[in-house]
């Protein structure tokens, strides 16, 4: 028996770099098993809190959130200009590996999840990651908790400026 899929939310829509948000998880089996969903929760909480701040413009939201690979995001200069969230550890993520010395550690519980962010906000991306799948929602809950909001409203300002 076929089965009706439902045409993707967004399929006829065109992709506006200028309001891209990505959401990069690695391109690797176990990122793809574990990362990625964590990621697809992390962009509905950010659709949620973009919505509740632009009520009425769904459709052009200031900000896009979009999960996608390392691969991808690595490969396209433009979308390296966009503010970022990265999921995934180094050893599966390679923009988590090549952020490890690049930007501070903002939150860390020792030997099981970090987040590195510049609590300055001049720099608007954000690595979060676990030593387990876990690990990782855990240290994406507190992200969201503690600076999602704050990440938000600065990548709005660069936006408009």
């Amino acid at each position: 028996m076929p089965h009706a899929f439902p045409p993707p939310a967004q399929a006829e829509a065109s992709i506006d770099i200028d309001t891209l948000l990505p959401i990069v998880v690695g391109a690797h089996p176990r990122a793809e098993l574990s990362d990625r969903p964590i990621a697809m929760v992390l962009r509905d909480e950010i659709a949620r809190r973009i919505a509740a701040r632009f009520p009425g413009k769904k459709a052009h939201a200031p900000l896009q959130p979009l999960v996608l690979t390392d691969v991808w995001y690595l490969n396209d200069q433009s979308l390296r200009t966009c503010p970022c969230v990265c999921i995934g550890s180094p050893g599966v993520n390679a923009l988590s590996a090549y952020l490890g010395d690049k930007l501070p550690s903002a939150y860390v519980v020792d030997e099981t999840l970090m987040i590195q962010l510049d609590l300055e906000l001049t720099e608007l991306t954000a690595c979060c990651w676990g030593v387990s799948p876990a690990a990782t929602g855990a240290a994406i809950r507190a992200f969201c908790d503690k600076y999602l909001d704050a990440f938000l409203d600065a990548a709005l300002r660069e936006q408009e400026g």
